[in-house]
């Protein structure tokens, strides 16, 4: 069947203030600002329409990180939402009045086939007011995130969702181009971003809270440096959404400094909002010129993969599967932190990295057992329970 030309249009990056909430009553707050900013652009930018809307991670609900502010799987829950549900359907309102595709991310999502725990999940709803597209975050960071990755209960969560890496990285074939999303620190890393451009993805939307710490702004601007290495990769666009700045009382307002972006299929930047403030970014997309620009076999990064000798990388598991079956959700972030013992236990063993002196490689899981201890001695990091 013939394709349909697909016109250029806008897509809005929204960079919000977020409370973070106690309860699933406190989203409203969320849900209203964000509702009024995609109001305002999709006003603002009428001459060339917007289409598509991106909203960042937990822009929900907000997320607690180590500290005496840390989130507790009991804390999570009591804000946790379903996909669909009426939160969603509030946006699915708004797709449908102005015929957009809005992606939002890191929703505390309590899901019906496993419940007592939380997914980190995006999703994205159509013109049709209806959720298309459904995605659980996969590289959740042990020491931040407490939600429930699928690697995590990875057999049983194939067995309900498939395995299949469509499945697990789904794209949605839509009339502005193929859409995928993942999740903050899902673009840490080249895989999730390679499985969507194997998908077929020309569109990557992605949500974060990206903290100052983590690099989002010079010397070290980590957040865009692979993410314009994420897009370049894949030659597609990727539209990066963070907060601009959030109210709780355990942070600085500043926590998650803004600094969401447009990048295009070459990895050129578009568009950037280096602050900590509230803002709509707006960036023209253009898919039948990514679409002609695939065409060219010069610096083309997928026609020249030469994938045979990669396998042993990612045939030997790193970390390790099924650590948080049904039953057993993670309840507090020193959970899934003590796993990694185990990951460097391996990563030392077979030589891939190298102790600093005065330590032998089975030292280092021990080093980082007396890091949590004293964490959790100081009141640093919760336990478990």
């Amino acid at each position: 069947m013939a394709r349909k030309k697909v016109e250029p249009y806008t897509a809005l990056i929204i960079q919000p203030e977020v409370t973070v909430v106690d309860d699933r009553a406190g989203i409203q707050i969320n849900l209203d600002r964000i509702k009024n900013l995609i109001h305002f652009g999709v006003g603002y930018h009428w001459e060339i329409p917007v289409k598509l809307v991106i909203l960042p991670e937990y822009f929900m609900q907000g997320v607690g990180t180590p500290g005496k502010g840390e989130t507790k799987i009991k804390d999570a829950m009591k804000r946790a939402v379903t996909i669909p549900g009426p939160e969603i359907d509030q946006l699915g309102e708004i797709a449908k009045e102005y015929g957009l595709y809005i992606c939002g991310g890191g929703v505390v999502e309590e899901v019906k086939e496993f419940p007592g725990r939380w997914f980190n999940t995006n999703f994205i709803v159509g013109p049709c007011g209806n959720v298309v597209l459904k995605y659980h975050k996969w590289h959740i960071n042990a020491s931040l995130g407490l939600g429930t990755s699928p690697h995590d209960m990875f057999d049983e969560y194939c067995e309900h969702f498939g395995g299949s890496i469509k499945d697990l990285f789904p794209v949605i074939d839509t009339e502005i181009g193929k859409l995928g999303t993942m999740t903050c620190h899902d673009g840490c890393t080249p895989e999730v971003s390679r499985a969507l451009g194997y998908n077929g993805a020309e569109v990557i939307c992605h949500p974060g809270a990206i903290q100052e710490f983590e690099g989002v702004s010079e010397p070290w601007d980590f957040w865009k440096f692979t993410r314009r290495t994420r897009a370049h990769d894949n030659m597609c666009y990727l539209f990066g959404a963070n907060w601009g700045s959030v109210n709780y009382e355990y942070y600085p307002k500043a926590f998650c400094p803004g600094h969401s972006f447009g990048i295009d299929y070459k990895g050129v930047m578009m568009a950037e909002a280096p602050y900590p403030s509230e803002q709509v970014l707006a960036v023209t997309v253009d898919i039948e010129a990514l679409r002609h620009y695939r065409t060219k076999i010069n610096h083309n990064n997928w026609i020249d993969v030469r994938t045979e000798g990669f396998r042993e990388m990612y045939t030997n598991p790193i970390y390790p599967a099924n650590r948080f079956p049904s039953g057993k959700p993670p309840t507090a972030l020193v959970e899934k932190i003590t796993v990694c013992k185990e990951v460097f236990d391996d990563l030392y063993a077979r030589g891939q990295f190298t102790p600093p002196f005065g330590y032998e490689p089975e030292d280092i899981s021990e080093l980082l057992q007396s890091r949590i201890d004293y964490a959790q001695e100081t009141g640093r990091l919760k336990k478990s329970k």
